[in-house]
Formats: C-alpha cells, sequence, structure tokens
C-alpha cells in the first residue's frame, strides 16, 4: 500500500484572502491610519468653527487702501461640496478661489495620498516586499490587496470628514439647511465622493510601487496628480448630485483601478522590487 501525497493548490481566491488579511492587520494597527481618519474628523471642525469666528472681518490694505471682508461658510453642506450650477460658474469664471472651493471634504483625496505612500513605501523600506514575493504572491495579487485596503482607509477617512463637518456645523451654529439640494443629493454626492476615491487611490499606488522605497517622491507626485484632478471633483461629485454621478464615478474608479492596476503589476515585474 502506497502513501500518497497530495499538495493543496493555492488558488487566486486563497492567495488573494491572505494578502488582505495581513494588509489589513497591518493596516489597523499601525498608527498612522488612526492619525490620518483622526485628521479628517478634527480638520473641519476647526475649519467649521476659525471661519464662523473670522466671518465678516475686514482687512485694510496699508498700501493700496483696498478692503477685503473676509466671508465664511454660509451653512454647513458647502464644506461636502457646492451645487453643480455653482461649480459650472466658478468653472467659467477661471476657477475663483474661495473657503468652500479650496478647504472641503476634496482635501481628503490630498491626504489620503500621503498614507497610501507611507503606507505602501514602508513594505519596500523594510524588505517586506521583497521576502512576500519570494515565498508566497504574486504582484497582482499585492496591487489588488493595496488597492483595496488603501480604498477603505480613505473611504474611512471621508466618513470621517462628513461627521466632524456635522460636529463642526452644530459646535459654529452654523445653518442645516438644505439650499440648492435634497437629503437624496447630500447622500448620492457623498456616494459619489466614496466611489471616486478609487481613482486617486489607483494614482497613488502606481505611483508609490513605481518609487518604491523613495516615500519624498512618491507623495509629491501624488499630491501633483491630485492637483491636476481637484478642479474636476466638484463638477463630478456636487452637493445636488443625482444616480448618475453615481455611476460616472463606479465606472470611472473602476476603470482606474483595473487600468493603473495593471500598470503597477507591470512596475513590479519589470523592476528590480530592491
Amino acid at each position: 500500500m502506497t502513501n500518497q501525497i497530495t499538495f493543496e493548490k493555492n488558488s487566486f481566491s486563497k492567495r488573494l484572502k491572505s494578502m488582505l488579511t495581513i494588509d489589513f492587520r497591518r493596516m489597523f494597527t499601525t498608527p498612522l491610519f488612526y492619525l490620518m481618519v483622526g485628521i479628517c474628523l478634527v480638520m473641519p471642525i476647526l475649519i467649521l468653527v476659525m471661519t464662523s469666528m473670522m466671518d465678516g472681518t475686514v482687512n485694510i490694505n496699508p498700501q493700496t487702501g483696498e478692503t477685503t471682508v473676509i466671508e465664511g461658510f454660509k451653512n454647513v453642506w458647502q464644506i461636502i461640496g457646492t451645487a453643480s450650477s455653482a461649480s459650472a460658474d466658478a468653472a467659467s469664471a477661471g476657477m475663483q478661489m474661495d473657503l468652500s472651493s479650496m478647504c472641503n471634504i476634496n482635501l481628503v483625496y490630498f491626504i489620503s495620498s500621503v498614507f497610501v505612500c507611507l503606507f505602501v513605501s514602508d513594505d519596500f523600506r523594510s524588505g517586506y516586499a521583497k521576502n512576500l514575493f519570494t515565498v508566497r504572491a504574486k504582484k497582482n495579487d499585492y496591487v489588488i490587496s493595496k488597492t483595496l485596503s488603501c480604498l477603505v482607509c480613505g473611504i474611512s477617512m471621508l466618513i470621517a470628514f462628513f461627521v466632524g463637518a456635522m460636529i463642526g456645523g452644530a459646535i459654529s451654529s452654523l445653518s442645516f439647511e438644505l439650499v440648492g439640494t435634497s437629503v437624496g443629493g447630500v447622500v448620492m454626492c457623498m456616494l459619489s465622493k466614496l466611489l471616486l476615491m478609487a481613482v486617486f487611490i489607483a494614482i497613488f499606488l502606481t505611483v508609490s510601487v513605481a518609487c518604491k522605497q523613495k516615500s519624498w517622491l512618491s507623495i509629491i507626485c501624488s499630491l501633483g496628480a491630485s492637483m491636476l484632478l481637484f478642479a474636476m471633483v466638484p463638477m463630478i461629485t456636487p452637493i445636488n448630485a443625482t444616480f448618475l454621478n453615481v455611476v460616472l464615478c463606479l465606472a470611472g474608479g473602476a476603470m482606474f483601478a483595473f487600468g493603473l492596476g495593471y500598470v503597477s503589476d507591470l512596475i513590479l515585474r519589470k523592476t528590480n522590487i530592491l
């Protein structure tokens, strides 16, 4: 009687499940995750409270005598987004920047780039990536796992900012009146922003695997890419968003995730891991 030795096949689903377990464990045990989410929670509170205190303040230029009046937020929803008509007017006016167009929830996309770049570069700096690719994982498993884990972090940061905005609005006694939108519009707006995060995560991940240990370089390149897309976000995810905006963001996120995911996998296979 002969003993037959069988080896269990290491399927794609099992490899991916193992990678996701590792990445989520590492993410939820690192202080960086809670620091970033905490910043996104506190930031809107500070913005709304400080701008409410400065609202109506008059500044006079001593050289020209020109006066400037500081205008704060009129209601809480301005920090979440602007109406599609207002976004179009701003675009036609040359994208004139004010508090509502700069200091809003879209800043989270910039902040998420820091997390992705540091989270990925730590894998290459510590030697974890080299050991991982040598003994257990394939490059595409790594890319998919990192995309999903970083996407969860980005979504958590957006939700934290929304919660902080509600708290900040209550503290600063701002109006919660829905002007130019509805409850459904706000829900669609947030869904659009959550889905749009996949576009930014895919870009940041591709930059990070290209720069590897050079986290400073990946952060600079990621912030540069974010600035190119920043002006488009208010138009794609207005506060009066509809189901069409959600579909567009879902399609865009999927396209970028698959397309740039393939590019990231190609970079890892064609370049030196060290």
